[in-house]
């Protein structure tokens, strides 16, 4: 049942086995494990079915970095039944209904992901990766993808194979895509019939309280106005917020200690990472052949299964080079027309065509600025009808274009990469107050010099490897750049602030996402990621994850 929770009496105190924070992906697939069961689950949720900019506001804050993007407090999650699934936007199809197009990418990390690596300060999970593969199994299922193939031989077609590059540093990688749709609309519908199930919308958490020595936690505090709240008091607990707000949430429960829940060792909320979206540089094929043999690595759909290949390196290349692990994506480049500016001035003018002036429409306009003649160009080639779609990571289609080698001369290359561990990048409280008089989420981000010295390294060895292929010239980005900085689009991965360890003085919670300290707290979603996964997109490891957490509640709950 979905209660609003305006509906709720202040002071007013409710019960439940289980209580869920947060409706994303994370929560929504904890749930649906727990449904139809004896376990009574109560889930809070901040907002409701439709998009609000005043619940969205209490996502804002103080970015303070110089490189990062200034809007991803507002632009990079959403406050909504269904959490940042609302927000995904890849087209995969173009004659499909508006709903149906948008999609997230899927894919399971690689094995040195998981694992322990001296050139990474910090790195290692407490499992590693075949521990997880059951529960990946699983997580394809919820997220409705193909099967649990990634090698890219397995989805060849006559005329769509990896491209070889007769050096066997490179590797093509598999990204599947999924429909959105099926978090914020199919399973937030599923979860409202379960009869043991109950779903508070306008729910903003507040506040979890602690018994006197901050051993378990007694009751969450759920605030409907700045002035009225009301009470959950449930067996366990789950903060399924977000890789952001679950560090704000603990930093801000400072009933028994001034720092915070599962804060002993100053650990909460740092540790920040992302997937920096950078250009990685200019690839201009040889011939029409190279660029005809490229059909892989456009998004398409092979027995009913959308994916996109993707160029990466061999595990021994990211050890014997110490390198962080990252991918790269091809852009096809006409003059002008088909840049990462270009396509965020696409977006900014499509939110105003529908009316909405945002943060996030604002964000599009800002990211569009560092190529402004590329905007320039665009705009007057819509004033001329010329108008042509951009297409990229984000939308396919080129490869089916008759004329693509008229069209495209080039390829941009966007790397998604992998970010060090690092606790200076972190999520803390600022000193401004949302409306529910709260402290504002504050967050620290800078590059780490290894970090920029592996994306540059990369480069250099994917130019070797292009010149020895005979495939074309490749052009790497820091020459583009002539040195500078590189340019960060978030990818909007939030990971890694509530981290995973053994010791509780490296890490918030233990193996099975429980809190150090505190018998019924439990986190789920990419904050616990002690390391970013490579450059796998979370979502898939996150329902992974939250499957296997189900599995233990139940246990606890029920003792079975």
């Amino acid at each position: 049942m979905i209660i609003n929770a305006t509906d709720i009496g202040a002071n007013e105190t409710i019960q439940a086995d289980i209580c869920i924070v947060g409706t994303g992906p994370a929560g929504l697939t904890l749930a649906r494990e727990l449904s139809h069961s004896s376990i009574k689950v109560c889930i809070l949720e901040s907002g409701d079915a439709l998009f609000k900019e005043k619940t969205q506001s209490l996502y804002g804050g103080e970015i303070d970095s110089r490189a990062y993007p200034g809007d991803e407090l507002l632009v990079g999650r959403c406050r909504q039944l269904g959490g940042s699934s609302n927000f995904w936007e890849i087209q995969v199809d173009e004659d499909e209904g508006a709903q149906e197009i948008l999609h997230v990418r899927h894919v399971i990390p690689d094995e040195i992901d998981f694992q322990q690596r001296d050139e990474i300060p910090y790195s290692g999970w407490p499992f590693q990766r075949q521990d997880l593969m059951p529960y990946y199994g699983r997580a394809h299922k919820i997220c409705q993808i193909g099967p649990l193939e990634y090698s890219p031989q397995f989805w060849e077609t006559s005329d769509r194979q990896v491209l070889d590059f007769g050096d066997d540093r490179a590797e093509s990688r598999i990204f599947q895509f999924g429909l959105r749709s099926i978090f914020f609309q199919d399973y937030v519908h599923e979860i409202s019939e379960a009869n043991n199930i109950d779903i508070y919308t306008n729910a903003h958490v507040v506040e979890l309280l602690t018994n006197d020595v901050g051993k378990v936690v007694e009751k969450l505090k759920v605030a409907i106005t700045a002035d009225t709240s009301f009470w959950v008091a449930a067996k366990n607990v789950v903060l399924a917020t977000g890789g952001m707000e679950n560090a704000r949430l603990l930093l801000m429960s400072r009933s028994v200690r001034s720092t915070g829940i599962g804060n002993e060792h100053d650990l909460v909320g740092r540790f920040f990472m992302d997937h920096p979206g950078t250009r990685f540089g200019i690839f201009k094929p040889s011939s029409s052949a190279v660029l005809d043999a490229l059909g892989l690595y456009d998004l398409h759909r092979v027995r009913g299964t959308a994916l996109m290949a993707k160029f990466g390196f061999s595990e021994r290349v990211l050890r014997e080079e110490k390198l962080n692990n990252f991918c790269v994506s091809l852009m096809p480049k006409v003059k002008g027309l088909e840049t990462q500016s270009v396509v965020y001035f696409r977006r900014f003018t499509q939110s105003l065509r529908k009316g909405v002036l945002s943060g996030k429409t604002l964000g599009y306009l800002k990211r569009s600025l560092p190529d402004f003649a590329d905007v320039v160009n665009y705009t007057g080639a819509r004033l001329l009808k010329r108008e042509q779609p951009v297409y990229g990571p984000s939308r396919g289609g080129w490869f089916d274009l008759a004329d693509r080698n008229q069209r495209f001369f080039a390829f941009e290359l966007g790397a998604q990469t992998e970010q060090t561990p690092n606790p200076a990048n972190r999520i803390s409280l600022g000193d401004d107050r949302d409306f529910l008089g709260n402290p504002c989420t504050k967050l620290t981000w800078s590059w780490n010099p290894c970090d920029l010295e592996s994306i540059r390294r990369s480069q250099e060895i994917f130019r070797d490897v292009v010149s020895k292929s005979g495939l074309g010239e490749f052009q790497p980005q820091f020459e583009l750049d002539m040195g500078g900085v590189p340019f960060v689009v978030s990818t909007h991965h939030h990971i890694g602030t509530t981290r995973m360890h053994g010791d509780p003085a490296q890490g918030v919670v233990d193996a099975n996402c429980q809190v150090h300290g505190v018998a019924n707290l439990f986190i789920a979603g990419s904050s616990v990621f002690p390391t970013g996964l490579g450059f796998a997109n979370p979502t898939l490891t996150v329902v992974a994850l939250a499957t296997r957490l189900a599995d233990y509640l139940k246990q606890q709950v029920e003792g079975c």
